[in-house]
């Protein structure tokens, strides 16, 4: 079977464009999500995944509308593959049941995992450069000077008892967990 996905990232973007492609090429069921190409919670690509039957295509627009980025794009056709089902890209030339498609598509994986090894290992040097000159990475240790004065002010307005909770967060305009932190400060 043939099953088309569609995915928007935004409420103005409609899926006419994606849509008149994916029924042109025969899909006989349909998943249409809008949602962030950012979101890693996708129900309906979710929903669509857990359908799929052995000989089934999935046909999507463009490889961009399914995966956000190379390496998610990979372990979602790794697993529409383990499904027994394969992928279908119309703009992309890309088709895992042809064997020059599965020979494509495994280039791009491959690039990926060189691309991941490379970034991973200009950042240990960039660490062990930045080690070597005496500087330590992360975050401050401590309360900034503003957040220090807060602490205070609300340690004092707790104990005073005049104001509730959600009343000194609002007044302070801080998140109820921030100030039970500045309690334990």
């Amino acid at each position: 079977m043939k099953i088309g996905y569609a995915r928007v990232s935004t409420k103005d973007q409609n899926f006419s464009l994606q849509k008149d492609a994916l029924q042109k090429e025969g899909c006989e069921l349909f998943f249409e999500e809008k949602a962030s190409g950012a979101k890693s919670d996708r129900p309906e690509l979710r929903r669509m995944i857990d359908q799929l039957r052995k000989g089934d295509i999935v046909i999507i627009w463009k490889l961009d509308r399914l995966g956000r980025s190379l390496r998610d794009l990979v372990n979602l056709v790794t697993e529409i593959q383990d499904k027994g089902a394969g992928l279908k890209s119309l703009n992309d030339s890309i088709d895992t049941t042809t064997p020059q498609g599965k020979l494509t598509f495994h280039l791009f994986a491959a690039l990926a995992e060189f691309e991941r090894d490379i970034i991973s290992e200009r950042t240990k040097a960039g660490l062990e450069s930045a080690r070597a000159r005496g500087r330590k990475g992360g975050r401050p240790k401590g309360l900034s000077k503003e957040a220090q004065d807060k602490a205070i002010i609300a340690k004092s307005l707790y104990d005073r008892g005049d104001m509730s909770v959600a009343e000194i967060c609002r007044y302070l305009n801080i998140a109820r967990s921030t100030l039970y932190k500045y309690l334990r400060v």
